[in-house]
Parts: structure tokens; C-alpha cells; sequence
């Protein structure tokens, strides 16, 4: 859970600036995307070999 303290002398949107930075750090907003409907384990797999796949081409195509 993240939390701030708001000094005496910060304005309302520097904290509240902080606090967005917080959360994203934390991976709040994502759990949350993640959550937010269903995701069957076969699909959740396919999407995440799809992604290796994609990041070991990327790697593969700057080496020569």
C-alpha cells in the first residue's frame, strides 16, 4: 500500500504527482489492469510465450 506524507509547504499536486509515481514503482495500477477481468490460464500463457518469443527475436536480430 503505498502512502505519503504531505509536508507542510507542498502543494496538493506535487503530492498527489508522488504519490502516481509511488504506485506505478509499486505496480499497483498494474496488478490492478491485471485484475480487472478473467484472464484464463491458457490464454495468460499463449500472451507470455508470445512474448519470449518477441523478446528472444529482438535479441537475436541485434547480434550478428
Amino acid at each position: 500500500m503505498a502512502k505519503i506524507k504531505l509536508a507542510s509547504n507542498e502543494s496538493l499536486e506535487k503530492a498527489l504527482r508522488r504519490f502516481k509515481r509511488m504506485c506505478n514503482n509499486e505496480g499497483i495500477f498494474s496488478d490492478f489492469k491485471r485484475h480487472a477481468y478473467y484472464d484464463k490460464p491458457s490464454d495468460r500463457r499463449r500472451r507470455e510465450n508470445k512474448r519470449r518469443i518477441k523478446t528472444i527475436r529482438k535479441y537475436q536480430e541485434m547480434t550478428p
